[in-house]
């Protein structure tokens, strides 16, 4: 299912100099059925109330997301995927450490695609489980 040629050292390069590096989400394990990352629980990612911020529970399912579905194009010098819709539910809270997304497909379709990203707790706990639509767009 996914192009597996690709390093995690090249996943985590294409994190460089955005928000991924800026929240400090690493690539961790890549599979031919699901893509994980991690992501600190710190002042980076915490709201207010020292909890994990939901909106960065939301970024990191929607970086797993995307580059998911970069990595099932046959031929991603000639298509790309842009996300369209995105939805989490908030189960758990966390308050340090580090929060695991795991990303894998619902559907790969020529046009659409739909992935699920669970987010759990160093413990295993679930934290977040979110789902992301993206579209496959020609590139011109």
């Amino acid at each position: 299912m996914f192009n597996t040629s690709y390093s995690l050292e090249q996943l985590n390069a294409m994190g460089q100099n955005n928000m991924l590096n800026h929240l400090g989400i690493e690539f961790v394990e890549l599979t031919a059925d699901y893509l994980v990352a991690k992501m600190p629980v710190d002042h980076r990612t915490k709201q207010p109330m020292g909890l994990l911020h939901g909106g960065a529970s939301v970024v990191l399912a929607e970086s797993l997301g995307s580059v998911a579905s970069f990595l099932s194009l046959p031929d991603p010098t000639k298509q790309t995927a842009v996300g369209v819709e995105i939805n989490a539910n908030h189960l758990k809270s966390a308050k340090s450490g580090f929060v695991y997304g795991k990303c894998t497909p619902i559907k790969i379709g020529r046009n659409i695609q739909v992935w699920e990203t669970q987010i759990t707790n160093e413990a295993g706990d679930l934290i977040c489980v979110s789902r992301l639509t993206t579209m496959v767009i020609d590139i011109k």
